[in-house]
């Protein structure tokens, strides 16, 4: 008893940078034997049963070369970002990191600047930021302008992604400084009790940001226009309609300007007007019902509260987050380990909390995920019931083709990364079959195909 009474977690003896660091391996090992056995499944040559009839072996074989050719890429970045964590962490960098913040603001800043801590929190967050951007800059150039760009996806010239990069963190300055200010300053004021008034100023920035993403940030990076009349507005309006949704705007965005895959979402805040908007790649390849399928299954998110019982299960995560913080934020083992020694600051404590935290990361992103795919079969249903279930099936098979997304998956993988139930789970859920019959030749991505009566579709 004496011992557990003695036990605290502020203890010199706890070895915390070397927890921290056995964290990051137990995590980096988990991802990497799972992306082993999805990639055995982007290995195989054999087009899944239920898809035989409607995915030639070429198309097949050119999403399974891209599935393989992500998670290749996927590995070289996570052994580049757990050997850069464990050289911060291993050098120290952090401590250095924080008093190079102090000298610049001391030096730099204009004498109306305050310099205390809230400033140098902020120096030191999006000096990270930055310094972080330039580290990772060689992979996100691969990544869009080699590997996309070799399976025919991206779109953008390197000016708009450097753009897209400057626009990035003038936004993230302009929202980042008062956020972060304002987080800082809660904790600073408001003594133990500090995570319920913090987790109420979080929730009202990310009830505003909701609200200020669809008319204000989407249009720094994507022109959107309404959708033109016609058939497919007047079916979409009908649909919205009967199902007493607020529909306040129907609009398509260009994001052919940057990828070839295509989408379509809903926005807005619970019991208010919504803004739908559709990808105008799904418009290219998509027929009018099937396009009206896809924003039927939107809709069913909304009817049945998906989205408004996310925005409350990760309200709820993030209160049980700051509480837990409160916690750590005057451990001062868990500081001197990482070389604080002089000052414990609360930026510093949160990120340290946060390594901490990790191990909880991999169950949280399993339970999420495992309530998302639950909330998409729901959706379908919901489409189908609607009698949508033959459009839906089509427009999701013509999206896996045109995003090259994989066509199977390892059942361990796809229940730790997938948010969305893969595609031959989806058909089976909403009792699909094919009508086409089995052809020795079978069209390529593109080709017009003659089907469904002889009307002629654009894979």
């Amino acid at each position: 008893m004496d011992l557990l009474r003695d036990f605290t977690l502020d203890n010199p003896a706890i070895p915390w940078k070397t927890w921290i660091l056995r964290f990051g391996f137990i995590e980096f090992a988990l991802e990497t034997y799972l992306l082993y056995r999805q990639y055995w499944v982007l290995c195989s040559g054999i087009v899944p049963k239920q898809l035989e009839k409607e995915i030639d072996q070429d198309t097949f074989d050119k999403s399974q070369r891209y599935g393989r050719a992500k998670a290749k890429f996927g590995v070289i970045k996570s052994v580049f970002s757990l050997v850069k964590n464990v050289y911060v962490i291993q050098k120290d960098l952090l401590p250095y990191a924080w008093d190079l913040s102090a000298w610049v603001l001391r030096t730099y800043a204009p004498r109306w600047m305050p310099t205390g801590e809230i400033a140098t929190s902020l120096v030191f967050v999006f000096g990270f930021q930055i310094v972080e951007m330039v580290v990772d800059l060689p992979f996100g150039l691969w990544y869009h302008f080699v590997l996309e760009e070799s399976f025919g996806f991206n779109k953008q010239t390197y000016s708009l992604y450097f753009t897209d990069k400057l626009k990035g963190i003038a936004l993230s300055i302009v929202f980042g400084v008062p956020i972060g200010a304002g987080f800082l300053k809660i904790i600073q004021s408001t003594g133990n009790a500090f995570f319920l008034y913090v987790w109420v100023f979080m929730l009202a920035v990310q009830l505003v940001g909701i609200t200020i993403y669809p008319t204000l940030i989407v249009p720094l990076f994507n022109k959107l226009t309404p959708l033109e009349p016609g058939e497919l507005k007047e079916r979409v309006e009908g649909l919205a309609k009967r199902l007493n949704f607020p529909l306040a705007e129907l609009q398509v965005i260009d994001g052919s300007k940057r990828s070839a895959h295509s989408n379509a979402y809903f926005t807005g805040l619970p019991f208010l007007p919504k803004k739908i908007v559709i990808y105008d790649t799904l418009l290219e390849k998509a027929e009018t019902k099937e396009v009206e399928a896809v924003l039927a299954h939107e809709l069913g998110h909304w009817k049945m509260g998906h989205t408004s019982k996310l925005l409350g299960i990760s309200s709820g995560h993030l209160l049980f987050v700051f509480a837990l913080f409160s916690v750590f934020i005057d451990n001062k083992s868990l500081y001197e380990a990482f070389g604080f020694f002089a000052e414990k600051p609360i930026v510093i404590g949160f990120l340290l909390f946060n390594d901490v935290l990790s191990p909880t990361d991999a169950l949280v992103k399993f339970a999420m995920n495992a309530l998302t795919r639950k909330f998409e079969f729901e959706a379908d249903e919901f489409s189908q019931r609607l009698g949508y279930a033959k459009e839906l099936a089509g427009s999701l098979i013509k999206l896996q083709i045109q995003n090259l997304s994989s066509m199977d998956a390892d059942p361990w993988y796809s229940s730790y990364h997938y948010s969305h139930p893969i595609l031959t789970e989806r058909l089976k859920a909403v009792g699909w079959t094919s009508e086409k019959k089995v052809s020795n030749e079978k069209p390529k991505i593109g080709e017009s195909v003659e089907a469904n009566g002889g009307s002629k579709k654009e894979l």
